[in-house]
């Protein structure tokens, strides 16, 4: 057993309070026992029976939950510096993958790259997303687009998932783009995805979700409502990368196929607000994205006043978003999005953790649930989100015990 104390502010991020309100506690105290929180709240409120346990002085800091990164691609062969260059330039996201560059560069990189070296490289990444207070990551396939190497991906993704304390969250995305080798014959893709990867996927495990890039040069909204058929009627729950570069409908397809979250919408119409609202569907913004690619962000503000739940990621991707800076993505989530810091922690937190369906046992510090727990270096959420520094996690608990200590 364990007590923090002394908590400047605590945020316990409770999943049933509107989005606004992360619950917080000035002055706190937080009991860890067996992996478990087992109480939170004012520290003069403490329980006499806890009052003798082994205590960490968190000297007057800010402790949240672990943060959970609900958007990511982590496993990719290769960079993409090279296209930065180009959108400086004036190129856009379509441009440069017409002459080879975007998802299909990846692709080759991935292919061409060893499970060995995607392994290391990825465990590399999540070590530094760790001691940025990241506990909980989704990620995603997607640039295997073959059977060999989608699976190569997921199966990366597993082992991973036992070697180091950051939890894994699986989405298979062979509907990333279509792949060179099927541009003449879409349908012999889809029929891969369909008939052979959707099946083997679930036979052995590799994913707890499907997802599918709905877009000008990716996919059409027939064609995922199609591969999300085939998917729930294998036990995988849907996610859908809706409305990133242009208004297609993305956000009501992701409601009338009762997925789990819509990722993106920076081009969400009224329609689509519309469809949300009441679906259970999370909208997952990703600033990040709109930072590199020069584009318009996720109108949170209105999808929050129309009561849709947000969620704050990364997208870490090495083309549109490669940073896997979470803190970073919610202070730009506050100065672009018109979102609050309670607001922008709830998305990273409790949002998020419904975004990959574990809002009852992550994302928040009431009693009960999983001590994932970080100390930050601030004395408030506010101070923290206001003043930008390049890591401001002191501590980070999973499963009550201590993986980062600075």
């Amino acid at each position: 057993m364990r007590l923090l104390r002394n908590i400047g502010e605590l945020a316990t991020c409770p999943p049933e309070n509107p989005q606004h309100d992360a619950g917080l506690i000035r002055k706190a105290a937080l009991v860890i026992e067996e992996g478990i929180v087992a109480w939170s709240g004012p520290e003069s409120d403490l329980p006499t029976e806890f009052e003798k346990t082994d205590a960490t002085d968190c000297q007057g800091n800010l402790v949240i939950p672990g943060l959970i990164d609900c958007h990511t691609h982590l496993c990719f062969g290769g960079w993409r510096g090279d296209e930065f260059e180009m959108r400086l330039a004036g190129a856009s996201y379509q441009e440069i993958a017409a002459v080879g560059g975007g998802i299909a560069s990846t692709v080759k990189a991935t292919r061409e790259a060893s499970a060995d070296q995607l392994t290391r490289k990825a465990a590399r990444i999540l070590q530094h997303m760790l001691a940025l207070g990241v506990t909980t990551v989704e990620c995603k396939s997607g640039y295997g687009l073959d059977e060999e190497n989608e699976l190569k991906q997921l199966e990366i993704y597993r082992v991973l998932d036992a070697q180091q304390p950051v939890e894994l969250v699986s989405t298979f995305l062979g509907a990333h783009i279509v792949p060179p080798e099927y541009t003449e014959d879409r349908e012999a893709y889809l029929d891969l995805l369909i008939d052979v990867l959707i099946p083997r996927i679930n036979r052995d495990g590799l994913a707890e979700y499907c997802d599918a890039f709905v877009e000008a040069g990716a996919f059409t909204a027939e064609e995922a409502r199609r591969l999300f058929e085939a998917a729930k009627r294998q036990g995988l729950k849907i996610k859908l990368h809706a409305d990133q570069l242009s208004s297609g409908g993305g956000a009501s397809l992701a409601a009338e196929v009762g997925a789990v979250s819509a990722e993106h919408l920076e081009y969400i119409d009224e329609d689509g607000i519309s469809a949300l609202v009441g679906s259970g569907t999370v909208a997952v913004s990703l600033p990040l994205a709109s930072l590199y690619l020069g584009e318009r962000y996720l109108p949170a503000r209105r999808l929050i006043d129309a009561g849709v739940p947000v969620a704050v990621a990364t997208d870490f991707n090495p083309g549109s978003a490669p940073s896997f800076h979470l803190p970073l993505a919610m202070m730009l989530a506050c100065l672009n999005q018109q979102m609050t810091p309670q607001e922008a922690l709830m998305g990273a937190t409790s949002r998020a953790a419904r975004a990959i369906d574990r809002e009852q046992r992550i994302g928040s510090l009431h009693a009960g649930y999983q001590a994932d727990i970080v100390i930050i270096d601030a004395p408030s959420l506010n101070h923290w989100l206001y003043h930008f520094t390049p890591n401001a996690c002191r501590r980070v608990f999973k499963n009550g015990a201590e993986v980062v200590l600075t």
